[in-house]
Parts: C-alpha cells; sequence; structure tokens
C-alpha cells in the first residue's frame, strides 16, 4: 500500500511562527530587561483661601449725641466758604459732609417737626399748636434715654411762645404732648442754654442734646460769621474737651440747617449742609453716594445711634446715614 509523500512546508513556517510569538511576548512587558519607571507622587490639595473679612454694617451707638440747628443759608453759602464759617468748615474738614441733604420745606416748623415725628404737621409759623403724635420724645422717655433742650433766652420748663430772640417753631419738644402736657417732663428737659455749658464741663451731658441757638447766634438774624465764632465757642470748644469726643469716645455732634434760602425749593426746602464730626464718624469725608436725604433720614439716623428701633412717620421708610459712621 502506498502513502501520500510528506509535506516540507513545517520548516518553513516554523521560523516566522517563532518571530510572531516574540512580538507578542515583548509586547505585554514580557522582557525582564528593561526596568519600569516609580509611580509619580500625587499633587498635594491646594490650600483652601481665607474667608474673607465681612464688611461691618452695623451703626455705632453713642450716649453723646449733641444735634445744632442753623438757620436759612444755603449749601453752597457754608459748604467751602472759609469766610464766613471758617470754624464749622474746620469741623466738616475734621469729620463727614452730606452733599446731597436737602430740607422737607417751607417755612421752618415743618422741617423742626419732620425732625422729630417724621411728619410736617403744619406749614404755620406762627402755629403753637401741642401735637399727640409719635415722636422721639415718647421714644426716648420710654426707652428712658436721658435728653435736654438747651435753647437760648428762656427759663427751665419754659413751654411759653416767642419771648425775646427765642421762637418756639425752633423748639418742636414745646409743641409735643410728651413734653408740653408734662410740667414734670419739661422741667427735666428744657433748659436754658447756660446749662449746656455747665453739663458739659461737668461731663453730665445727656444721650441727646438738642440746641437752639437764639435768632441771632443761629444766623437767622445775625450774619454767619456771628454763628459760626458762636458754634466754636460754646458747643465745639467745650465738646473737643469732653472725654466723649476724643480718640476712644462715643461721641456725636450734628450741625444742621433747617432749611434753604426761601428761593431755593429743590425737594421742598432746599440743598443744605448736614455735617457730623466724632469719634465714630469718618474722618475728612464727603458723600459718595447718591442718596438724596432729608430730615426724615436724620431722625431715623439720630435713633439709631441712640438704639432707639422703628423711627416714627416717614422716617420708618428711608435709610440711614450709615456712609458717615465708623461702622463695626
Amino acid at each position: 500500500m502506498s502513502f501520500p509523500a510528506r509535506s516540507n512546508r513545517l520548516p518553513t513556517l516554523f521560523p516566522a511562527l517563532v518571530l510572531l510569538l516574540s512580538a507578542v511576548i515583548c509586547s505585554c512587558g514580557g522582557s525582564s530587561t528593561k526596568a519600569s519607571n516609580p509611580p509619580s507622587s500625587p499633587t498635594p490639595p491646594a490650600p483652601p483661601s481665607p474667608a474673607p473679612t465681612p464688611t461691618p454694617t452695623t451703626m455705632p451707638t453713642s450716649q453723646h449725641v449733641v444735634l445744632v440747628m442753623e438757620e436759612n443759608q444755603s449749601y453752597t453759602s457754608v459748604a467751602g466758604n472759609m469766610t464766613a464759617w471758617p470754624h464749622l468748615n474746620a469741623l466738616i474738614k475734621a469729620g463727614s459732609l452730606s452733599s446731597n441733604y436737602y430740607a422737607d420745606g417751607h417755612p421752618s416748623i415743618p422741617n423742626y417737626f419732620m425732625l422729630t415725628t417724621g411728619q410736617p404737621l403744619t406749614f404755620d409759623d406762627t402755629s403753637t399748636k401741642v401735637w399727640d403724635v409719635d415722636n422721639i420724645a415718647r421714644r426716648m422717655l420710654s426707652a428712658k434715654v436721658t435728653f435736654k433742650v438747651y435753647a437760648e433766652g428762656i427759663k427751665q420748663g419754659y413751654l411759653g411762645g416767642n419771648t425775646g430772640l427765642y421762637v418756639i417753631r425752633h423748639n418742636p419738644f414745646a409743641m409735643l404732648s410728651d413734653v408740653a402736657l408734662n410740667p414734670t417732663v419739661a422741667n427735666q428737659v428744657i433748659q436754658p442754654f447756660t446749662q449746656f455749658t455747665t453739663d458739659a464741663a461737668n461731663k453730665t451731658l445727656p444721650a441727646f442734646s438738642f440746641v437752639v441757638p437764639d435768632l441771632n447766634d443761629d444766623a437767622h438774624n445775625g450774619t454767619p460769621q456771628a454763628a459760626d465764632n458762636w458754634l466754636q465757642s460754646n458747643v465745639i470748644g467745650p465738646l473737643a474737651a469732653s472725654p466723649a469726643f476724643q480718640t476712644g469716645g462715643d461721641g456725636l455732634l450734628i450741625v444742621l440747617f433747617d432749611e434753604s434760602v426761601d428761593t431755593d425749593i429743590t425737594n421742598g426746602g432746599g440743598h443744605v449742609v448736614a455735617a457730623f464730626w466724632g469719634p465714630i464718624t469718618k474722618t475728612g469725608y464727603t458723600q459718595t453716594s447718591k442718596n438724596l436725604y432729608q430730615h426724615q433720614n436724620m431722625l431715623r439716623t439720630v435713633m439709631e445711634v441712640l438704639s432707639l428701633s422703628n423711627p416714627p412717620g416717614a422716617a420708618a421708610a428711608v435709610p440711614d446715614m450709615n456712609e458717615f459712621f465708623n461702622l463695626k
């Protein structure tokens, strides 16, 4: 029986098969002669960013607030006028100035009531009506915050009308029922201006002082220079000597004009100066915001500094003037 001839192809395919297997082994990392790279170290996480410093937003408080009223001068005749008002402008340079402050109306009396009740109440400068409305005096009495009205030309507890150079329209507290209808409170609160000098020297000023110069000393009848000199001698000088108005104290002096000249009726009562000075106010600051400020804003601001909440009338719906203060 014959067998088929033996194939000669195997020797020819074997070398090729060996080369193919070698390539597969090398591709799978089978070589023991090649050193492997060590694993790289992981990148450490970035340290957390420091928390931003919160912006202060709380109004400072004070137990030594003094508000001095001046009369019937336009903003441009006062701010920067070193000839007529050198002492007041020096005070402004050391403190803060609102450059967009407007009175609420003409004549005087609605402005004084807006400052104390948040309402104009009347536009009759001859009115002596006693008003039973919510007001800053009522709030101070309720919270036992001490306050006094220091007015030139009157005696302690005086509740009468105009006398000499004193006019009742510049003293709204004498027409608020909480004072006017309570002789005991009136006797405690309404003081002749000479008592301010004594209290300042004795460091016994109340938490809130409302200063009413007479018609000659508030620039209503007298000259601006006379009003400026009176302000320096009788208010700024004595307060500057008080620890409350020195570094670390809590003093706040506000010099405010009730209304501008009669021909300026912008926003009701025209453009006026409102100046702040004391350790709790910014130094050398002039208003940078575009806010319109009026007497209702001032009422709210004073009440906040005195830690009195819920201001009355229009003061409840307007912002305070915190941009002029060193906030906490």
